[in-house]
C-alpha cells in the first residue's frame, strides 16, 4: 500500500545484494550508520518500514542507535533481534513487535475512508478526548501496560545489557528537572525503555534510581548529540516522523493544539541540529588549527529520510492508531522512502552529507 498523495514514486533498485552495491561503490567494506529514530507513537511504524529497507542491504551496517519513545521501541527490537539472529533476526523481531502492537486497537475505534486513509472513528476520537480529561492513575489505577507485557516477552534485556551487537541511546526526561537522561545499553531495563515513551496523560509516570521519568521527545526527539560524541561512524541517517515545514497556518483550536504539541516535541532535535549546522560553519577553515572537536565536526555527515508529503502521519490524532492496517501501511511508505533514499545517495554514505544542513535547520 502507498500513499497516493506523496509526490515519491517507487524507484527501481536493482543492486538487492550488498556485495553489489559495495562493489559499484569501489569500496572493500560496508559502510557504518549511525540512526537518529524520532519518536511518535504508532507513526513510529514509519520507521519499522525504513529499518526493514535498510537491513536488507548488506552494504550498509550500524554503529550506534538514538531514540526516544518509538524511536526507542525501534532502535531496541532492531538490537535485540540482531543479537538473536542477525540482520534477519532484526527484521524479525521488529515484524514482531509491530504485528503485536497492531492487535491493540479495537476495530470499532477505526473507520476506513477513501483509498488507503485510515482514521479513529468518532468513537475514538471521543474516547481519546474523554481520557484527555483524567489523570492515569483516575483511568488505570491498576497500572495495565499491554506494551509492558509485550517487550518483556519479546525482548531478553540482560543479554541485550551484556552483548548488544549496537551502541544504544535511550532517551527519557528527567519530569522533575526536565533534564534529558540518556540510558545505555550496558544499563538499560524494561523500565527504562517504557520511560522513554511514557506520555504523562495516558501512562503513570516511571520511576528509576527515585527520579520521575516521561517520555524522552519532551528533551530530545532524537537526541543526536551522543552520535557525534561517543561513536566512531561519522555518517549520521535522521529518520524523522515529523515534517521539517508545515504547509498553512493552523485556524482551529484543534489545529492549534495539535501543531503546539508537535512543536514541543521538535524543538530540542531543530536546536541541537541547529548547532552542529553553525558549529561546522564556525570552526576554524585551516586545517593546522583544527583540535580534536573541529576535526570531528569537519568529519560530520548527515543523511536524512523524513515522511514529508505523506497525508498519512499528517494527523497528529493517528499518532494513537495502533490498528494493523495502518501500521502496514505506515511501514510500506516507509520502505518505499529507504529505496528512494537508498538508490540516490548511498553513494554519498562515507564521502559527504547527503542534503544541506544549514538550509534545512538554520
Amino acid at each position: 500500500m502507498t500513499d497516493r498523495s506523496a509526490s515519491y514514486s517507487r524507484p527501481g533498485f536493482p543492486e538487492k545484494s550488498g556485495l553489489a552495491l559495495i562493489k559499484r561503490l569501489g569500496r572493500n567494506s560496508p559502510e557504518r550508520l549511525n540512526l537518529a529514530l524520532q519518536g511518535g507513537g504508532a507513526h513510529g511504524a514509519f520507521t519499522w518500514g525504513v529499518l526493514d529497507a535498510l537491513l536488507e542491504n548488506t552494504g550498509i551496517e550500524f554503529e550506534g542507535l538514538s531514540g526516544s519513545s518509538a524511536g526507542a521501541m525501534n532502535a531496541v527490537v532492531l538490537a535485540d533481534g540482531w543479537m538473536k539472529g542477525g540482520r534477519e533476526g532484526a527484521r524479525q523481531g521488529l515484524a514482531d513487535f509491530w504485528t503485536e502492537v497492531g492487535k491493540q486497537m479495537p476495530w470499532e475505534m477505526v473507520t476506513q475512508g477513501e483509498g488507503d486513509a485510515i482514521s479513529l472513528s468518532p468513537a475514538g476520537k471521543w474516547l481519546a478526548n474523554w481520557a484527555g480529561h483524567f489523570s492515569p492513575s483516575q483511568l488505570n489505577p491498576l497500572e495495565l501496560n499491554p506494551l509492558r507485557d509485550l517487550l518483556q516477552r519479546q525482548v531478553d534485556f540482560e543479554q541485550l545489557r551484556a552483548r548488544s551487537p549496537f551502541k544504544l541511546f535511550v532517551g527519557a526526561t528527567q519530569a522533575s528537572t526536565g533534564k534529558l537522561r540518556i540510558f545505555r545499553e550496558t544499563e538499560l531495563t524494561l523500565d527504562m525503555l517504557l520511560a522513554s515513551a511514557c506520555l504523562p496523560k495516558i501512562h503513570h509516570t516511571v520511576e528509576i534510581d527515585g527520579e520521575p521519568y516521561w517520555d524522552g521527545g519532551y528533551a530530545a526527539n532524537p537526541a543526536v548529540f551522543p552520535l557525534f560524541y561517543d561513536c566512531e561512524a561519522r555518517d549520521v541517517l535522521l529518520v524523522l516522523l515529523s515534517p521539517l515545514k508545515r504547509e498553512g497556518t493552523p485556524h482551529t483550536v484543534k489545529e492549534i493544539e495539535s501543531r503546539i504539541v508537535e512543536l514541543a516535541f521538535s524543538a530540542n532535535f531543530m536546536r541541537e541540529m541547529r548547532m552542529f549546522a553553525h558549529a561546522t560553519e564556525f570552526s576554524s577553515p585551516t586545517f593546522l588549527s583544527w583540535g580534536r572537536l573541529e576535526r570531528r565536526l569537519q568529519k560530520m555527515r548527515f543523511h536524512m529520510i523524513d515522511a514529508s508529503q505523506l497525508s498519512s502521519l499528517e494527523r497528529t490524532e493517528t499518532k494513537l492508531l495502533a490498528h494493523s492496517p495502518f501500521l502496514e501501511l505506515l511501514r510500506d511508505q516507509g520502505r518505499e522512502r529507504a529505496a528512494f533514499w537508498q538508490a540516490q545517495h548511498s553513494a554519498d554514505v562515507g564521502r559527504r552529507s547527503s542534503f544541506d544542513v544549514k538550509k534545512c535547520f538554520t
